[in-house]
C-alpha cells in the first residue's frame, strides 16, 4: 500500500510516496539528505545557495563536502546563529567570512540581518536547507528557514528543505504564539512544542499564507524515510553548543523559560538545560556554579554559587515527554525566591514574554496559580492549531 502526501502552491509541487507498514519500524532511518538519488538532478547545472550548519551530515560527511565531491556548484552558505560550525555562543552577532575547509563565501543570516539581501540571492538559480532542529517554537533555526523562505519567494529562487527528525516530535504542547510578542524566537502562531518537522513546517508556511504580503515559495521537500512522529531520535551531533545531548532536548522546552528569569539552567557548566537554580534558593542540597565555557562565555549567574534542582537523571524521560511543556520547574524556583528573598516581579525579565508567547502566564505565576490552571487558558488555541496540524503532517 502507497500513502501519498500532497503539497500544492501558487508555483511549488510536493510529492511524497512512501510505503508504510512495518518499514517504519524496521528499516534504519534516513534523513532528506541521505536520499540523494531524490533532489541531486534538481542540482544539475545550477548555482546553488545553501542555509546550513554543522548539524547537516550524511553518515559523518558534511552535505556541503558531499555536494561539492558530486560536482555541485555551491556559491554561497548561509550562517544561522552559532555559525556555519555551530560553535559560537548563543545570540552571538555573526560577520561574512569565508569557509576555510571549502573556500566558499560565508553570509551571516545571525549578524546585520536575517534575511538574505536580494543580491545576494539574484546570484542563484536554487536554494537548499539543512539543519537539525529540535521541535520547539524559541528554537531560532525555524526563523532562520522562515527568512529563508522570504529570501527565495520575493526572488524566484525555488527552496528544497532536506528534512531530518524532530527529536521532539511526539507531543503538542504549551502555549500558541499571541503575534504581539512576534520575534526571532516565536516567529509564527504555533505552540512552544509543535510536533512538526521543518519540513512539515515549511509546508504550513506556506500554504496558510504566513510569508509577508502572502507569498509563497516553490517548494520541494525531501522527507525522511522510515520516520514517525514517535520515533525516539538520538541525534548523531549536538545542534548547538549548549544542547549537549537528548536529555537536554527533552527538558528545553520547559527550561528554557529560565532564560527570561535571573535563574540560571545551567549554561556554563557540563550540563546545560538539565539543571536550574539560583545564589538564593534554599532547601536544595544539589549546587553548581557557572563559568565561562566555549559556547557559553558570559553565562546568567556567571561565577555564583547556585543552587537549585538536579534534573539529569530524574524524572525518566517517558515523563518528561508526556509533560511536553512543563510550567512546574519555574512556578518551583519563583515560589522558593518569593520566600526565600523576597523576590516577586523582578523574578521576571522583558525576555519572558517572547519565550513563552502570551501575556498571562507571568500574571497567572505572580497570583499564585498551579501549572495546570494556567494550561487551561491555552487548552483551545492549542487543540485548534493541532487540527490545522493535521493537513501538514508528511509522517504518521
Amino acid at each position: 500500500m502507497k500513502c501519498l502526501f500532497y503539497y500544492i502552491g501558487i508555483i511549488g509541487l510536493f510529492l511524497l510516496s512512501v510505503s508504510c507498514g512495518n518499514r517504519w519500524n524496521n528499516e534504519p532511518l534516513r534523513t532528506g539528505a541521505e536520499n540523494t538519488d531524490t533532489y541531486l538532478s534538481l542540482l544539475e547545472g545550477k548555482r546553488v545557495g545553501m542555509l546550513t550548519n554543522h548539524t547537516a551530515l550524511i553518515d559523518e560527511t558534511h552535505l556541503v563536502d558531499s555536494l561539492i565531491s558530486l560536482g555541485v556548484d555551491i556559491r554561497m552558505i548561509f550562517a544561522p546563529e552559532h555559525g556555519f560550525r555551530g560553535n559560537e555562543d548563543a545570540g552571538t552577532r555573526i560577520d561574512h567570512h569565508t569557509d576555510g575547509a571549502t573556500g566558499v563565501p560565508i553570509v551571516s543570516v545571525y549578524g546585520a540581518g536575517f534575511i538574505p539581501a536580494d543580491s545576494l540571492m539574484q546570484q542563484l538559480d536554487i536554494a537548499i536547507f539543512d539543519i537539525q532542529d529540535v521541535g520547539l517554537r524559541f528554537y531560532t533555526y525555524l526563523s532562520s528557514m522562515y527568512y529563508f523562505m522570504v529570501a527565495c519567494a520575493r526572488n524566484d529562487v525555488p527552496l528544497i528543505v532536506l528534512d531530518r527528525p524532530n527529536p521532539n516530535g511526539h507531543i503538542v504542547s504549551g502555549p500558541v504564539l499571541d503575534m504581539q510578542y512576534r520575534s526571532f524566537v516565536g516567529i509564527i502562531p504555533i505552540p512552544v512544542v509543535h510536533g512538526m518537522t521543518l519540513g512539515e513546517l515549511a509546508c504550513m508556511i506556506n500554504g496558510e499564507l504566513w510569508l509577508p504580503d502572502s507569498l509563497q515559495v516553490s517548494l520541494t521537500v525531501v522527507p525522511c524515510l522510515n520516520y514517525t512522529h514517535s520515533t525516539h531520535y538520538e541525534l548523531p551531533v549536538k545542534p548547538s553548543p549548549n544542547l549537549p545531548n537528548n536529555r537536554s532536548i527533552y527538558l528545553y522546552p520547559s527550561l528554557c523559560l529560565f532564560e527570561g528569569t535571573r535563574v540560571s539552567l545551567g549554561r556554563g557548566t557540563e550540563f546545560p538545560f538539565q539543571v536550574y537554580g539560583h545564589p538564593k534558593m534554599s532547601g536544595y542540597d544539589f549546587s553548581f556554579t557557572p563559568l565561562p565555557v566555549p559556547g557559553a562565555m558570559n553565562p546568567p549567574q556567571k561565577g555564583n554559587l547556585c543552587y537549585g534542582v538536579d534534573l539529569r537523571t530524574s524524572p525518566p524521560d517517558d515523563i518528561i515527554w508526556a509533560n511536553g511543556f512543563d510550567l512546574t520547574y519555574v512556578i518551583d524556583a519563583f515560589r522558593n525566591l518569593q520566600e526565600n528573598d523576597g523576590m516577586g516581579e523582578d523574578f521576571f525579565t522583558p525576555y519572558f514574554e517572547k519565550l513563552v508567547g502570551v501575556n498571562y502566564v507571568r500574571t497567572m505565576i505572580l497570583e499564585g496559580k498551579e501549572a495546570d490552571q494556567i494550561a487551561a487558558m491555552w487548552y483551545e488555541d492549542l487543540e485548534s492549531f493541532k487540527q490545522k496540524r493535521k493537513e501538514y503532517l508528511i509522517y504518521p
